[in-house]
């Protein structure tokens, strides 16, 4: 089952794209499959008829998924449920 996800890449606009499995640690690239802008739209640098594209490790900023992600390990349950983010907070020494 592919995993979608929002690659970002440096010095460019975020893109989606699908892959099949997370990506080893140790590999130098990740590779995807059906990259697209956000609304969907092909990507003009795409070469019709390309279905898989291998991007460095040097070039990703951060990678977002947008779906369930099984296999990892659960953080331990120390009794609160329900957290959630009220707002960001940044100290930037301004008084």
């Amino acid at each position: 089952m592919a995993l979608s996800i929002m690659i970002h890449i440096q010095g460019e606009d975020a893109f989606l794209g699908e892959i099949d499995d997370l990506p080893d640690p140790n590999h130098n690239y990740i590779l995807l499959r059906n990259i697209r802008k956000r609304d969907g739209k092909p990507l003009a640098y795409v070469t019709d008829g390309a279905t898989a594209f291998l991007y460095p490790w040097s070039r990703i900023t951060f990678i977002e998924t947008m779906g369930e992600i099984t296999g990892l390990a659960a953080p331990a349950s120390n009794g609160a449920q329900g957290t959630s983010i009220i707002g960001f907070y940044r100290e930037d020494g301004r008084s």
